[in-house]
C-alpha cells in the first residue's frame, strides 16, 4: 500500500446481530469529523463497511447484491455467522451486516496507508462487528493507531477500553480535548472547529461514491428527559443552526449529488418550532426545491400545531413518525411526561387535516419497559388504531445511564450491566411472565393484518 503523509481513514463497522437494515442509517458523526480534518489540511478516506453499491460491479456476480427499498432506504448484504458465546441459547441466525471481508480486503488494497484510523460505532451490542473491524484493520495496516469513539465508548467506556481492541476511545461529544488528542497522534497542531453548529462545515458525504439519500442534522441535543433514553449523555445541551443554513445544505446536496431524499437525525425537530423548522420549512417551499422528507427519530407531537402540519405537508415529509411510546398514563409519567393521549390526538388531527392518511402516520410504541404487561401494549395498539394512524412497535432496549437502566436490571434475567450483548432488544431483555416472548411475537403478527 502507498504511503500517503497527513491521510487518515474513517471507518463506520460492520454489524454483528439478529436484525439490521439501512433505515437511512449512515454515520454522520464521522462524517463531520472528516469535513472538519479535511479543512484542516488533511487527506481523508472513508471505509464504510456497510456500503455495498461501491463494490457491487465486483461481486455483482458470484454474489447477489441486496435489494433497494422505498425512498432510499433498503437490506445491508449479511452473512450468517456463529452466536457469541452469551448468545447461544437465543434460537435465531446471527449475522454479520456489510460487505464479505475478503470483498472489504481488495477494496483497501489501493488506499494510502493512513497515519491514524478513526472508528466509529453505534449500538452497545454491536460491539462485536466493532471488534472485529478493528482486527481487520490491524491486519491490513500494521502499526497504523486506531481511535475508537461514538456512542458505544461513550455508553459503556471500560467494557470498550477493554475488549474493542483500539489503541485509544473517545467518550462523550467532540470537544477540544478530543481535537487535541488527535493533535497529539498525527505530530500536527491545528485549530479546534468553532462549537458554532453554524459554522460546521457540511458532512463528507462526498466520499460515497453513489448515495440514494443524505441525514440532515439541523440541532444538537433534546430539550426532553425520557427516561430510557441516552440523549442528553451524547450531546448535553442544545446548539441549533441557522434555518437558512439547513436549506442551503438540502440545496446543496440535491444540486451537487442529485439527492432527493433527507432523513432528519434530530432528536427535537420540532423544538421552538416559530425559530427553527417553520423558517426552513418556509423557505423550502417559497425557493421550490422538490425533495422528500423522512423523520425516522420521530416527531414530538405537542409541536405538531396547523401551521407545522401543513409546512410539513406542503414541503414533502413523506415518512411521518410520532412518538407516543405508551397510552397509558402511569407509564406516560414513568418514561418522562413527553406527551400526553389528548397531545397525540390534537397532533394526529392536525396532520390529517393537511392531508396526511391514518395509514401514512407510524406511531412508535414501546413494547419490553421493565414491569410492563402485555395487555398495556396491546391497550396502546388498540388507541393508535381507534384514532386513525398506524402503530408500529420499538421494542425497548435498555441503555446504560439511563434513568430506566437501574430498573431495567433488577428485572430482567440478563446481566444488562456486563455485558452489552444483553442490551439488545432483540432478545427482548425484561421479557417476564406477563409479557414474555410469545406474547410479542403474536402482538408483531397481529400488526400485519
Amino acid at each position: 500500500m502507498k504511503s500517503t503523509k497527513h491521510s487518515i481513514l474513517l471507518v463506520n463497522p460492520w454489524i454483528h446481530d439478529f436484525a439490521a437494515y439501512d433505515f437511512w442509517t449512515k454515520p454522520l458523526g464521522l462524517l463531520y469529523i472528516g469535513a472538519f480534518l479535511r479543512q484542516a489540511g488533511f487527506n481523508i478516506y472513508l471505509l464504510d463497511c456497510l456500503y455495498y453499491p461501491a463494490l457491487a460491479q465486483e461481486w455483482r456476480v458470484a454474489l447477489k447484491p441486496p435489494r433497494l427499498g422505498t425512498f432510499g432506504r433498503g437490506h445491508f448484504y449479511k452473512e450468517i455467522i456463529p452466536k457469541p458465546a452469551p448468545l447461544r441459547q437465543i434460537r435465531r441466525y446471527y449475522r454479520r451486516y456489510g460487505i464479505p471481508p475478503i470483498i472489504l480486503k481488495k477494496h483497501l488494497a489501493p488506499l494510502p496507508r493512513p497515519q491514524l484510523i478513526l472508528v466509529t460505532s453505534f449500538m452497545t451490542y454491536w460491539y462485536p462487528g466493532v471488534k472485529e473491524t478493528i482486527t481487520f484493520l490491524r491486519e491490513n495496516f500494521l502499526g497504523v493507531p486506531i481511535i475508537l469513539g461514538g456512542i458505544y465508548p461513550t455508553l459503556c467506556p471500560e467494557h470498550a477500553a477493554q475488549n474493542a481492541g483500539a489503541d485509544q476511545i473517545l467518550i462523550g461529544p467532540w470537544n477540544r480535548e478530543k481535537w487535541q488528542i488527535l493533535s497529539s497522534y498525527l505530530n500536527d497542531l491545528f485549530d479546534f472547529i468553532s462549537p458554532d453548529f453554524s459554522s460546521w462545515p457540511y458532512p463528507a458525504f462526498d466520499l460515497y461514491p453513489h448515495l440514494t439519500y443524505v441525514c440532515l442534522l439541523t440541532r444538537l441535543g433534546c430539550p426532553f428527559s425520557c427516561t430510557y433514553c441516552a440523549s442528553p449523555r451524547l450531546a448535553p445541551g442544545i446548539i441549533s443552526r441557522n434555518p437558512e443554513q439547513v436549506v442551503q445544505e438540502i440545496k446543496h446536496w440535491h444540486e451537487k449529488l442529485g439527492i432527493i431524499n433527507f432523513a432528519f437525525y434530530d432528536d427535537a425537530l420540532l423544538y421552538r418550532a416559530e425559530e427553527h423548522i417553520k423558517p426552513i420549512l418556509q423557505q423550502i417551499l417559497k425557493e421550490k426545491i422538490k425533495v422528500n422528507f423522512h423523520t425516522p427519530n420521530a416527531l414530538h407531537v405537542k409541536e405538531l400545531d396547523e401551521e407545522v402540519a401543513f409546512l410539513l405537508y406542503r414541503a414533502g415529509f413523506k415518512t411521518i413518525r410520532l412518538g407516543l411510546e405508551t397510552s397509558i398514563p402511569s407509564w406516560q409519567e414513568v418514561t418522562g411526561r413527553k406527551v400526553t393521549n389528548l397531545d397525540f390526538q390534537l397532533a394526529l388531527q392536525n396532520l390529517k387535516k393537511v392531508g396526511y392518511k391514518g395509514e401514512e402516520i407510524g406511531v412508535y410504541l414501546l413494547a419490553g419497559l421493565p414491569g410492563q404487561r402485555v395487555e398495556e401494549v396491546e391497550e396502546s395498539i388498540a388507541f393508535v388504531r381507534a384514532c386513525g394512524a398506524k402503530p408500529i412497535l420499538a421494542e425497548y432496549s435498555p441503555i446504560p445511564g439511563t434513568p430506566l437502566f437501574a430498573q431495567a436490571q433488577k428485572f430482567s434475567p440478563f446481566d444488562l450491566e456486563h455485558e452489552p450483548l444483553f442490551q439488545n432488544n432483540s432478545i427482548f431483555p425484561c421479557q417476564w411472565s406477563g409479557f414474555t416472548w410469545d406474547d410479542l411475537r403474536r402482538l408483531k403478527e397481529k400488526l400485519k393484518t
